[in-house]
Parts: C-alpha cells; sequence; structure tokens
C-alpha cells in the first residue's frame, strides 16, 4: 500500500442532529456510534494500515481544543507506536467555514511543505462525521484508491447503493480502469425519489461519499486550472498562519476572502482525472436522525419493534422510534416512527420522514434570538468545563471542572462577583495580591472588579459550585490580563 497522509475535514456544525449536535459542539465530536467521538472513530478505522502518516485535521477555531484534547486521548490509549505516531496530528485551524476545497486546498499546501526531498505526498481526505462498519472492505478500498491516485487521478469513493436516496448526490462509473475502478462519467445532483429508483435500476451509479484520495500536487494544479481564486485565497492563508500552541492558525483575511466550494463543484466536475472506487462497507454520513436509527438499526440496537433507544427510556406500544435520553427518564406510549431526543435544556420531536427538516428548526430557533442552538448547558473549554445549574436575571449557579493541571486565565469581571466552594479536590486561588490553598467543603468570595484566577495543582479532578450574581451574567464580561492557553481578549 502506497505511503499516504489522513486529512481529516473536521469543520462543520451539523445543524441536522440539533439538539444533541450544536454550533460549538458539533456532530464529529460527540460519541454517536463506536466507542469514541466520530472524529476519533474515524481515525481509529485507519489503524493497522500500512504506510500512514501522521494526520493533518482540518477544524474550526470555536472546536479547537475539544479537536486538540480528543486527538491527546487517542494518542494516550495507543500500545502500538507506529499507531501512537499516526494520531500525533497537525491541527490547521479554520476562522470561518468555507467548505470542502479550500479545507483541502489548505492541507495539501501544509502536507507539500512538510514533504521531505520535494516529495508530492498521497492525501486520504475524509470527512470527521462518517461512519462505516466494514472496516476490512473500507481498506480494501483505500490500497485501491491510493493505487489511482499514485497513477495521478483524482479519486473520489462511491457507495453501493442499497436503496434510493434523495438525500445524496450520484456518481455514474465509466470505463473500467481495473482492480475495481473506473473513470467517473458524471456526477448527479440530490435526486427526487422517481430519479433515485431510476439511477439504482441501471445500475453504474453510486452515491457520492465526500472521501477522495489524490497526491497533493495533483489537487493543486487541478484547483490552479479549474479554480484559481481558491489556489491564490489558499496560499495566502498558509504562507501567513501563525503557530498558536498546538495549532496552525490560518490567516483570517486570507481564508474569509476565499470562495466557499465544495471538492466537487470546484474539481472534480471539471477534471478528465476523475476516477471513482465503489465499495459497499456500512456507510453512512448520519445526515439526519432517520439515519442515526437506520445505523442503529444496522448494529442490532433495536428492539423487538424496531425501536433504537439510547439512555433512560421506556416504551410501551411503540415502534420504529430513536429515542434518545441525554438527562432523564424519556418514557412512549402508543407512538411509531417518530425521532425524540431530549438534552438538559430541550427536547425535539419529529416524524422520522421529516427528519432532514429539523436543519429549518434550528434556523427558525436561531432566528429568534436564542442560545439553544449553539450552546449546550455543559460548555467545554482547554482547562475543563463547566455546566450552567440555574440562571436568573441577577443570579447564576455554575458546576465547574478543572483538569489537573488546568489553569483558567487571570481576570476581572465589571457586572458580577463570585462565590466558590469547593466539592472535591484541591485549588489555588489567586485573588489580587492574595494567592491561596483551598480543599474540600472550603470555600471563598471574588468581588467585583477583583483580578482572580482558578488553578488545579493537584493529580485529580478539582469540582466546585460558583454562585455569581450582578447586574449582568454574560461570558463576555471577562477581561483576561494572562491565558496560557493564547485565549487574551476573547471569551472562548
Amino acid at each position: 500500500m502506497h505511503p499516504f497522509v489522513p486529512v481529516i475535514l473536521a469543520g462543520g456544525v451539523g445543524s441536522r442532529l440539533w439538539p444533541l449536535s450544536r454550533a460549538l459542539y458539533p456532530k464529529q465530536l460527540i460519541k454517536l456510534a463506536g466507542d469514541g467521538t466520530m472524529l476519533q472513530e474515524t481515525l481509529s478505522r485507519l489503524n493497522g494500515l500500512p504506510g500512514q502518516a501522521a494526520p493533518i485535521v482540518v477544524a474550526g477555531n470555536e472546536h479547537r481544543f475539544m479537536v486538540a484534547e480528543q486527538l491527546q486521548q487517542l494518542h494516550d490509549g495507543d500500545d502500538d507506536s507506529a499507531e501512537a505516531e499516526a494520531h500525533a496530528a497537525t491541527i490547521l485551524l479554520e476562522p470561518v467555514g468555507r467548505n470542502t476545497a479550500p479545507a483541502v486546498a489548505v492541507a495539501a499546501l501544509h502536507a507539500k511543505a512538510q514533504a521531505s526531498d520535494g516529495d508530492d505526498p498521497i492525501l486520504l481526505v475524509l470527512p470527521a462525521d462518517h461512519v462505516i462498519t466494514d472496516v476490512a472492505a473500507y481498506h480494501t478500498a483505500i490500497g485501491t484508491a491510493l493505487e489511482r491516485a499514485q497513477a495521478g487521478d483524482l479519486v473520489t469513493f462511491g457507495i453501493r447503493p442499497t436503496h434510493p436516496e434523495t438525500g445524496y448526490g450520484y456518481i455514474q462509473q465509466g470505463e473500467t480502469l481495473g482492480n475495481d475502478a473506473y473513470r467517473v462519467s458524471r456526477f448527479v445532483e440530490k435526486p427526487d425519489a422517481d430519479t433515485a429508483g431510476q439511477l439504482i435500476a441501471g445500475g453504474d451509479h453510486h452515491w457520492n461519499s465526500g472521501m477522495f484520495a489524490f497526491r497533493a500536487g495533483a489537487y493543486l494544479e487541478a484547483l490552479k486550472q479549474h479554480a484559481p481564486e481558491i489556489l491564490t485565497a489558499a496560499e495566502a492563508a498558509t504562507t501567513q498562519a501563525a503557530r498558536d500552541l498546538d495549532f496552525v492558525r490560518l490567516d483570517e483575511a486570507a481564508f474569509t476572502a476565499c470562495p466557499s466550494e465544495s471538492i466537487d463543484y470546484a474539481v472534480m466536475e471539471h477534471t478528465a482525472n476523475a476516477s471513482v472506487v465503489p465499495v459497499q462497507m456500512g456507510w453512512s454520513d448520519l445526515g439526519s436522525w432517520r439515519a442515526v436509527w437506520e445505523a442503529g438499526c444496522a448494529e442490532g440496537q433495536a428492539d423487538a419493534n424496531n425501536n433504537v433507544s439510547v439512555g433512560d427510556v421506556i416504551s410501551e406500544d411503540s415502534s420504529d422510534c430513536y429515542v434518545r435520553a441525554e438527562s432523564r427518564l424519556v418514557a412512549t406510549v402508543g407512538v411509531q416512527d417518530l425521532v425524540i431526543v431530549e438534552t438538559d435544556d430541550t427536547v425535539m420531536v419529529a416524524p422520522k420522514d421529516r427528519a432532514q427538516d429539523v436543519k429549518k428548526l434550528v434556523q427558525h430557533i436561531k432566528g429568534a434570538g436564542r442560545t439553544e442552538t449553539d450552546l449546550h448547558t455543559t460548555v467545554y473549554r482547554p482547562w475543563g468545563s463547566y455546566t450552567t445549574l440555574e440562571l436568573s436575571d441577577r443570579y447564576q449557579v455554575k458546576h465547574i471542572t478543572v483538569k489537573p493541571g488546568g489553569t483558567l486565565s487571570l481576570q476581572m469581571h465589571h457586572h458580577r462577583a463570585e462565590h466558590w466552594i469547593i466539592v472535591a479536590g484541591t485549588a489555588r486561588i489567586t485573588r489580587d495580591d492574595e494567592e491561596f490553598l483551598l480543599t474540600e467543603n472550603q470555600s471563598t468570595y471574588i468581588p467585583l472588579g477583583t483580578r482572580h484566577r482558578l488553578e488545579n495543582p493537584g493529580t485529580v479532578m478539582l469540582e466546585m459550585v460558583e454562585v455569581q450574581s450582578g447586574s449582568y451574567l454574560g461570558e463576555d464580561d471577562i477581561v483576561r490580563f494572562d491565558d496560557k492557553y493564547g485565549r487574551e481578549g476573547t471569551n472562548t
């Protein structure tokens, strides 16, 4: 098998899987299928493939610390030194989302710049939010795709369809290239139901998976021919990129100016070198709650009435439902073909055949100025997390956890005071010119306008309850003076 660089596309917000997936905690960072998050599963599926270099992960700036932590968890869990090396990723940060063509362009430029002796590495481009159950078939298809990429092709993976599907684009295969690879004859937009049935009946159309393999140089040359403005912006964003802790931060002005295009629109539909490797490997992009239900059924999670239940769920006389309970008991009686998803701040109910319309619901909620599309009640930070337990006009109660060695920024607030009660672990407190330790069942008070910092100097998780009181309790009432995570001037 030819050496390759995995390029993992971990941007996007996954609004069709709301309320579990949210703008600041999207589906690729959530456990939906398998033992790890979707990002972790995407990388773990590559284990056992020879010749893979350390991956390049392209992610949104607002998700950077969660991505880094999940990659570190994979790295720490690797027993094999080769797998540990393979998970030591470079993380490229997009200041804004610009679709897949620019994301892969900056990854290709980075890969070429890092290659030794002027090598032109093969990239294996994988979205971070797919499910694949037949890993053996997947590895075989990768081997075929790398062969075609070595020969200079721009390769896409086609999924052998199991039913007429209107939610995917299609790829028609043309002349055979040997070893179950074909020249691409054409790309087909998402069809209506009748057209999808006709495509399936022909036997030569496959679902477009959004997975690719090609040489970095071949892709960049194709961009130069067919979408030069994307290449120009990507080159500027990469050339002017800056190192920030464990991240490579793309230049914001240059990347923001880049057109937003998919690889298919920018390159694949125009190049004469496109080929397709068809494969049947238990694939799903989990693009809707119906798809999550179907994946659960395929993995044997359904009960005798074809219900897939996650969490504390009791169903009576219900069938063909997906029910997910995140924080409390969810009970159903006499319902069928529904999606019911409960989180600690939201309940969403929809017919399965309307699951694609959840995206419209998210737009409606966002238009109303609500925050439930962006944040969960638990918000993750590089030092740990906080959970809002109660929020009123003049006070807020939070449960805060700080990882061993974690340090919040040295900061102050103009509009609120804070009371801290240590529940478990040890806290080092900075309060203006004071520094002191607090342990379980001890507390302190941070007056309005006081410079303060919270640290966990111990080896176990620090847990505390914070009570805020004041005229304004927003997260933007933070003035940072010093921060080990480089977040001065921000509230993330």
